[in-house]
C-alpha cells in the first residue's frame, strides 16, 4: 500500500498553513500552539525545535512526547472522514490535529477544544 504524501511533508510547512487558517478567522498562533501542545505533549521549546528542524509529519508524531489521553474524545468529520473511524494510526493523528485546528478557526471555546481541560499538556 502506498504511503500518503502528507506523511513526508514537513511539519513546518503544514504549520504555516494552520497559522494562515486560524489568523484568517481572527484567532492567534498562541491558540494554535496551545492545541498542538495539548494533543502531542510538546512544550513551547519542543515545538519551536520541531519547526526549526523541518522534520516530517511522521517524525513529528513519532517523536511526540505523549499523545493526550483524551484524544479519543475528538470526534467528527474532517476531510470527509470521521476521525474516530480512520484506521491508519498516523493518518488519524494528523486528522485529529486538523480537527482541533478547524475548531480553533471556527471560534469554539478552548475548554471545549481541549475536551474539558483548561491548559495544554496532559
Amino acid at each position: 500500500m502506498a504511503r500518503h504524501r502528507i506523511f513526508a511533508m514537513s511539519f513546518a510547512s503544514i504549520y504555516v498553513m494552520y497559522v494562515q487558517k486560524v489568523e484568517r478567522k481572527g484567532h492567534t498562533t498562541a491558540e494554535l500552539d496551545q492545541v498542538i501542545t495539548w494533543l502531542t505533549g510538546y512544550d513551547d521549546a519542543g515545538l519551536r525545535r520541531v519547526l526549526d528542524s523541518e522534520i516530517d509529519m511522521e517524525t513529528f508524531f513519532a517523536e511526540a512526547p505523549a499523545m493526550n489521553p483524551n484524544v479519543s474524545l475528538i470526534k467528527g468529520v474532517i476531510c470527509g472522514y470521521r476521525v474516530e473511524d480512520i484506521e491508519d494510526p498516523l493518518m488519524q493523528q494528523i486528522r485529529y490535529l486538523d480537527k482541533l485546528v478547524d475548531e480553533v478557526a471556527r471560534g469554539k471555546k478552548m475548554t471545549s477544544i481541549l475536551r474539558g481541560s483548561e491548559t495544554a499538556g496532559i
